[in-house]
């Protein structure tokens, strides 16, 4: 967990084109708070449970991110997954760039890069679950905080989280005067703007602005004078959300929110050859700042939402009405072979067995939620909640093969396209009783009822279509019902222990057929979780430690098989996967002026299949995994780490003050985030996994006018560790890597 900032001292700036803030914060006077150095920690509250409460009174293993973290990770640039790593048991990745992160927590996530894929780990943005992995990748900007919940939340929350919920939730609008704004510059022409206030309109309205523009130049260069893309790795990323609040009396209130983003930028660069064969370093000649592809790489994102959140004030309860509409537009299309010369055999840098370019685009998207949630307000050992959630999203995904049209071939690109429709609807209900002063106890259940319809058209040999018959439409329809039980015991007045069995669920999945197979589906994934842990507080509030040990079991466990020597793309069910371990989290005040924030986390997951087998790797990778006798490139997976899931994970944060007298201050500082090796496919081999990575990020600045205007140097990726963050397996060890060192400098004022 990372630490918050005083109570003392004024609400963080995030590092809104320049033109957008003065128009958002034109009306706003300017105001702020005195600045002291802190004796305490400060509560940590969350709403992990639906309600405002203290994180040491809610029994289950709870992450929070604010304050200088998220100005340190704002500066550079970087999208949400620079989360990756901040706190225990959390990982995001992405083979898409800015507009496709995929969650893991405790190991437990989903590599498919399909856009219709469904993840374990749900992602709540003001209360609405963002299920498309586009929505996913939404800009955070002007948050209160992100809360990452660990384990099956499925009582409460959305669809689809049996491993877990990460949540943000947006500063809300209100009459006091609160606004800031923050101005960045870096190398690789890096510019961060970004600015929110609120404004008063009346003593029954207040409004709040808030908008947030990141650039950067395109600054890999193309090596290859033919080639369609001359520089990539750029992004212009615009958000802008506008909120609404109406609260005429303290029966009812209603918060209204519309918000939208706008990416015109790169997809992920492949870099064909990047690994050395028959080791996992990259291959020697390698520059960051250099490529050489023959293709094009372009990618534009438009995501428009609006959601009104509702209360009303009854006889011993809260009714709350939650209804949303979510659109996103997306097309991304790239080179995914990642060379411009086309060779066998392979193992140098730039070289490729085969042209493969493609294009993704959704169209047509939009979903809908609605939920309702009756809340007790009365006094007493007994509270309760209890609502009804509906789910409805539609789209079609439109996918383009360039790979047999010019340069590469005579004949024209293969197109297809996959209509996939999805409803559901769940019943919920959860009630926590205090048994005695220091004992509590709670339970949870949830009905649910998925609904899922896939039609795809694909172009097969000689132009011809295929029809349902030949396998390419499916329905599926899943119910089931969810559980959990908890307990939470005082043993002394700052030392709490608890203990947590929940259950969770994902609805069936299914691939749509394509030019290397065909429709491919899995059924229902089911985790039974276990965990057990201690939140305390010590030296007089100074100190502040968490820590949890896990177990769970996930039963049928969609895993995407993808690659290969024939190029598969493909969803497989493990008969049973078990994930084990703990989770640490200290947060210390040694001293007046320092912090210090540390967490660690040892995540095993492990697929438990000895019949489980998929297709070993196309790219000249040596595959450590055993081979199927006569299986024709097939090779046993049981035993394995899932992909992408690091064993160990570790976070440190520091920042030390130096005060100046008048309210002003000189500051440093740092955060580093560590995680162990990781395999990035479901097989096991030499060049294809990922080496141990850490990174440290550093801000030095200086804070006056009790902490209204701040201005500071920051450096990102310190060390300049490079390494490969993820692969194509089946075109000569191409990869991608992760951003080299970024620096520069911001200025922020608080209004």
């Amino acid at each position: 967990m990372v630490m918050s900032r005083s109570p003392s001292q004024p609400r963080p700036a995030l590092p809104v084109r320049p033109v957008l803030a003065a128009a958002a914060l034109a009306s706003l006077q300017l105001g702020a708070a005195a600045q002291t150095a802190p004796t305490q920690l400060q509560t940590i509250t969350v709403t992990a449970e639906r309600r405002v409460e203290n994180i040491q009174d809610v029994p289950g293993s709870i992450s929070v991110v604010s304050g200088d973290l998220m100005d340190a990770l704002s500066a550079g640039g970087q999208d949400v997954r620079d989360l990756a790593g901040r706190v225990p048991s959390l990982n995001i990745e992405s083979s898409f760039g800015r507009a496709f992160p995929r969650f893991y927590l405790r190991g437990y996530g989903n590599t498919d890069f399909h856009l219709n894929a469904s993840q374990p780990v749900s992602l709540v943005y003001d209360d609405v679950v963002q299920e498309n992995p586009i929505l996913k990748g939404f800009p955070v900007f002007d948050v209160q905080s992100v809360e990452v919940l660990a384990g099956p939340q499925g009582t409460l929350f959305g669809r689809n989280t049996p491993a877990g919920v990460v949540k943000f939730d947006s500063v809300a609008p209100s009459h006091k005067r609160d606004a800031y704004f923050s101005l960045g510059f870096g190398n690789l022409g890096t510019i961060n703007a970004e600015g929110a206030g609120n404004i008063a309109l009346g003593p029954d309205w207040a409004m709040r602005i808030s908008a947030q523009d990141q650039h950067r130049k395109d600054w890999v260069h193309n090596t290859d004078p033919a080639g369609q893309t001359p520089a990539t790795e750029g992004y212009e990323d615009l958000a802008v959300r506008l909120q609404a609040l109406y609260q005429p009396s303290q029966a009812f209130s209603a918060l209204f929110n519309i918000h939208h983003r706008d990416l015109n930028g790169s997809p992920r660069l492949f870099r064909a050859g990047i690994i050395q064969p028959g080791t996992n370093n990259l291959i020697a000649g390698f520059n960051p700042d250099r490529m050489s592809i023959d293709g094009v790489n372009a990618q534009h994102v438009t995501s428009t939402g609006a959601n009104a959140r509702l209360k009303w004030s009854l006889a011993g309860a809260d009714l709350h009405s939650i209804t949303a509409i979510e659109t996103v537009r997306p097309f991304s299309r790239g080179d995914v072979d990642g060379g411009s010369i086309y060779a066998y055999p392979t193992g140098a840098l730039n070289v490729a067995l085969f042209p493969d370019e493609t294009s993704d685009a959704l169209h047509g998207h939009r979903q809908l939620t609605q939920e309702f949630r009756l809340e007790s307000r009365q006094p007493g050992p007994l509270s309760w909640q209890a609502g009804l959630y509906a789910f409805d999203e539609r789209y079609t995904w439109e996918n383009i093969d360039y790979s047999n049209a010019p340069p590469y071939g005579t004949g024209v690109p293969v197109y297809s396209e996959t209509h996939q429709a999805n409803q559901a609807w769940a019943l919920f209900g959860e009630a926590k009783y205090q048994v005695t002063e220091r004992f509590k106890v709670g339970a949870g259940l949830r009905y649910t009822r998925d609904k899922k319809q896939l039609y795809s058209y694909v172009p097969a040999v000689g132009g011809q279509v295929l029809d349902t018959s030949n396998g390419v439409a499916a329905d599926t329809s899943d119910t089931k019902t969810t559980w959990d039980l908890s307990a939470l015991y005082a043993i002394a007045p700052d030392i709490n222990v608890y203990a947590r069995i929940g259950t969770g669920f994902r609805a069936s999945t299914t691939l749509p057929a394509g030019e290397f197979g065909p429709l491919s589906q899995a059924g229902p994934e089911t985790i039974t979780s276990y965990e057990a842990g201690i939140k305390s507080e010590f030296w007089q509030r100074r100190g502040r430690l968490s820590a949890a040990v896990y177990r769970y079991d996930v039963n049928h466990l969609q895993l995407t098989e993808v690659g290969g020597g024939g190029n598969s793309n493909t969803v497989k069910s493990a008969n049973k996967v078990i994930g084990q371990g703990f989770e640490l989290s200290l947060d210390l005040l040694p001293l007046d002026n320092l912090t210090l924030s540390l967490s660690t986390s040892l995540n095993d997951a492990r697929i438990h299949d000895p019949n489980l087998t998929v297709a070993g790797c196309g790219g000249g990778c040596k595959v450590t995994s055993p081979a199927v006798p006569g299986g024709g490139g097939e090779v046993y997976v049981n035993g394995n780490q899932l992909p992408n899931a690091p064993r160990w994970t570790g976070n440190l944060n520091a920042r030390y003050a130096i005060p100046t007298g008048g309210g002003n201050e000189f500051y440093v500082y740092t955060d580093w985030t560590y995680r162990s090796s990781v395999d990035f496919f479901l097989y096991r081999s030499i060049e294809f996994t990922g080496k141990p990575l850490t990174e440290g990020g550093l801000r030095a600045g200086y804070d006056w006018n009790n902490g209204k205007y701040d201005l500071a140097l920051y450096v990102r990726n310190l060390t300049n560790q490079i390494r490969v963050t993820g692969a194509i397996d089946f075109n000569n060890l191409t990869g991608f890597i992760n951003d080299p060192r970024t620096y520069g400098l911001q200025f922020k004022a608080i209004f």
